[in-house]
């Protein structure tokens, strides 16, 4: 399957099953950054494959099929990034800009070595959770965004939703990482801030950042 095919399902996945985002054409066309019409002809041919369902003016939705396309890759993309963090020591932002060129070329052969070699992990560096080879999320608690999470109790990082480079930079210097123990502090109301406790140092936390870090 082509790189092209693998990234529209992918995208279309996450933004029906994470973001509750809108899949019509036009709005996958904007996230992978082509023109309406071909995203429109790229769903009507998708649809003669049987991975999702194209109506005129509609949002697309995946068939099985597609699901089934769209996580396996998602696999293989978190899989890498746990990869590359252990052996390599490289930057949350660093893994997953490799992992999105590597997803793609890599056999469902290769990938189950991958993840017995890692010890079978359930979470990617980032906190997501890794499909097994059936498809299936490991069971987990909800997360809370930190934003929103209640003062004078401790926390632990579950993950880290985002693809700023300068964010996971100032994370990675804080110690700010999935499975990390914080300590809230305080929600501030005007301006919208929260001051944690991380590894002994107080922070004070701008939204920005407290809306993209999720805790348990």
């Amino acid at each position: 399957m082509s790189v092209a095919i693998e990234n529209f399902i992918k995208t279309i996945y996450q933004s029906q099953k994470h973001y509750d985002q809108d899949t019509k054409p036009g709005n996958i066309a904007k996230k992978l950054g082509i023109t309406n019409a071909a995203a429109t002809d790229m769903a009507k041919k998708l649809s003669e494959r049987e991975l999702l369902h194209y109506q005129k003016y509609q949002q697309l939705e995946l068939t099985d099929k597609g699901n089934k396309m769209a996580v396996n890759v998602i696999r293989k993309h978190r899989l890498w990034e746990a990869l590359l963090f252990k052996l390599f020591d490289m930057s949350l932002h660093e893994i997953h800009h490799e992992a999105e060129l590597l997803e793609h070329a890599t056999s469902d052969f290769l990938a189950d070595k991958i993840y017995q070699y890692l010890g079978q992990p359930k979470f990617d560096p980032h906190g997501e959770p890794i499909p097994d080879a059936g498809g299936e999320y490991p069971k987990h608690q909800v997360p809370l965004v930190l934003s929103e999470a209640p003062e004078m109790q401790s926390y632990t990082i579950s993950k880290l939703v985002s693809a700023d480079k300068a964010f996971f930079d100032f994370c990675t210097e804080n110690g700010l990482l999935s499975g990390a123990e914080i300590f809230v502090q305080k929600q501030y109301e005007n301006p919208r801030m929260t001051q944690i406790l991380a590894n002994e140092s107080k922070l004070l936390l701008h939204q920005d950042f407290t809306n993209v870090i999720y805790v348990i």
